[in-house]
């Protein structure tokens, strides 16, 4: 999925670069870029999945259905 960005004139290389971060974590690139860093095994993957579905049992929380945190408190 590539990612697109417009610098405006005179807009400060800071700024841009900060919406450039923002646009980065909004797609999700840069944590599948960060999972991606290393192979990982299928089991290791299956394991993590496993590990993280028993902590959230074990936390007593229940997970989102889609997969976002709920802040509405």
């Amino acid at each position: 999925m590539p990612v697109r960005m417009r610098v405006h004139d005179r807009e400060p290389i800071g700024a841009a670069l900060r919406r450039f971060k923002r646009i980065l974590v909004r797609t999700g690139l840069q944590k599948e870029l960060r999972r991606r860093k290393y192979y990982e095994k299928p089991c290791e993957g299956r394991r993590r999945a496993k590990m993280r579905k028993l902590n959230t049992i074990r936390k007593g929380r229940n997970p989102p259905a889609n997969g976002r945190r709920d802040f509405s408190a």
